[in-house]
């Protein structure tokens, strides 16, 4: 997919049914959506594809436990069913997940168990395997290296795990399989107003400045956390509808945890639960709740909440990690409900609310990746009599999405596997801490829209998030071949190198020693 091609065909589309301003999950699973019902739909994303909250996530397809100690039935009735939806569509990218909570007071016990009882029958016959009480042995087997000083036992129960930036990439993928346009690095610079109505939007691509003006029969934004800039675009005087929230995360060495399964902290100083999960052969510890009033494109950690992690990590292992141990540490920012005004958010819904402007502009707030579809189906429902279109149902409930292999698999390119080790450099691993192959960089900027080193190690592969220190020495390697495939220039290439060195070098905010 070339990006001559895909702006050619912007240019030469007079009019689009749907138009979506935001590549994130939200935005992607509209216009999956908008796609799969024969609607002409456009996406446009100021940076790329799960830049933002959505690469950043704790990696969980779950119905939310701590929801349902909130008494959010409904959110965690809906999102069960999702889950086995994603189970379903996406069996390369979203796998089953034990979890083992380590029980510590007999109350407890007790409560925990009776909760999690309660959250089986919510799943019914989407229940991945029922809940059940460990003795203190079997919780110490499923969890080597738990303190055991204490140990009552623990109750183990079902989830699931993903990868989020690569479920983004392979739903991106989808729009162009059911007809649709997606275009990274395409900001939209101002909203199109006909007769009172939001008509369409201006955008400028960001490589070469070109400028298009682009028609649309209704336009939904789903632009996360930066959601409320862009309802004032279209109407000055719109309150904000968001309070933002940064989630933070670290990996550290599996040797710390040294097991398939994922251990759950039910109580934390902040009132949350705090995740150990297995990922990317890494333990990934997370996650924080801390509002913030202004919206970085690259939130860092800040070194209250590593400490934070750390320490409540450190209440549950032998051998707790320490900063030095810190492999990658990110943060991302939620696009909670809440009145615009700050305060506290870890009580703030994670539900989603439509909005409807008196100029027909149809905006999301809130939500969270394991209802995403659901989002999407519900947007578009809304979206569509607004801009006259002809009512189709969503099809997205049994859709597979791109690369489904048919069976459960690991490899998350799925069916592109074969695509992938046919091009050159296959068996040429780049750096010997990732599993990335100098063809699978060339198949990210053929086939998946990247368009620069960051697009590669931190969405593509993940190799950002998994271990930041190697990911900015394989940067050379990996920008030698995104140099040749883009035809870059030095100055180009030396740019887009410095950058990434600088945005690692954030991420291994929780190391001492200098990259």
């Amino acid at each position: 997919m070339k990006r001559e091609a895909l702006l050619a065909r912007l240019r030469s589309t007079p009019e689009w049914d749907v138009l979506i301003i935001g590549g994130g999950a939200t935005g992607l699973g509209c216009a999956v959506d908008a796609a799969a019902r024969g609607y002409t739909t456009l996406l446009l994303e100021a940076h790329d594809f799960a830049k933002g909250t959505s690469s950043r996530s704790t990696k969980l397809i779950h119905g939310g436990v701590r929801y349902l100690a909130q008494g959010r039935i409904g959110l965690v009735r809906e999102a069960l069913e999702e889950r086995a939806l994603l189970l379903a569509n996406a069996p390369h990218l979203v796998h089953p997940q034990r979890f083992v909570v380590p029980v510590y007071h007999q109350w407890d016990r007790l409560r925990l168990g009776v909760g999690l009882k309660a959250y089986d029958w919510l799943a019914g016959q989407h229940s991945l395997g029922a809940s059940r009480l460990l003795s203190v042995r079997d919780t110490v087997a499923a969890l080597p290296g738990v303190k055991e000083t204490g140990l009552r036992g623990g109750i183990a129960y079902m989830d699931a795990r993903f990868d989020d930036a690569r479920l983004a990439i392979t739903l991106m993928r989808s729009v162009f399989d059911l007809g649709g346009l997606a275009i990274n690095y395409l900001p939209v610079t101002a909203l199109r107003h006909e007769a009172g109505r939001v008509a369409g939007v201006e955008a400028h691509d960001a490589e070469h400045g070109e400028r298009f003006t682009i028609a649309a029969r209704v336009v939904i934004n789903a632009g996360g956390v930066w959601a409320d800039a862009l309802r004032q675009l279209d109407d000055r005087e719109a309150p904000a509808r968001l309070a933002p929230s940064q989630g933070a995360h670290i990996v550290v060495d599996r040797a710390f945890l040294p097991t398939d399964n994922a251990l759950l902290i039910p109580h934390t100083d902040d009132g949350r639960v705090l995740f150990a999960i297995p990922w990317q052969g890494r333990l990934l510890l997370g996650t924080t709740d801390t509002p913030r009033s202004d919206l970085p494109l690259e939130p860092l950690p800040l070194a209250g909440e590593i400490d934070f992690i750390l320490d409540t990590a450190g209440r549950y292992l032998t051998h707790p990690p320490g900063r030095n141990d810190v492999q990658s540490a990110f943060a991302g920012l939620r696009p909670l409900i809440g009145s615009g005004q700050g305060g506290g958010t870890a009580a703030l819904s994670r539900e989603h609310s439509i909005m409807v402007s008196r100029g027909g502009l149809v905006s999301v707030a809130g939500g969270k990746w394991t209802t995403y579809r659901r989002m999407g189906e519900q947007i578009v429902d809304t979206a569509a009599p607004l801009g006259g279109l002809p009512a189709r149902k969503s099809i997205t409930r049994t859709l597979p999405l791109h690369g489904h292999p048919g069976r459960v698999a690991n490899d998350v390119l799925g069916t592109d596997r074969p695509v992938a080790d046919a091009l050159p450099g296959a068996g040429n691993v780049i750096h010997p801490a990732f599993t990335l192959t100098e063809a699978e960089v060339r198949h990210a900027i053929r086939y998946e829209l990247a368009r620069s080193v960051e697009d590669v190690l931190a969405r593509r592969h993940r190799a950002l998030f998994i271990d930041a220190r190697a990911a900015g020495t394989a940067a050379a390697a990996v920008m030698t071949i995104v140099a040749a495939e883009l035809d870059l220039d030095e100055d180009e290439t030396r740019r887009q190198t410095a950058a990434f060195q600088a945005l690692a070098q954030g991420f291994c905010q929780g190391a001492d020693a200098p990259m």
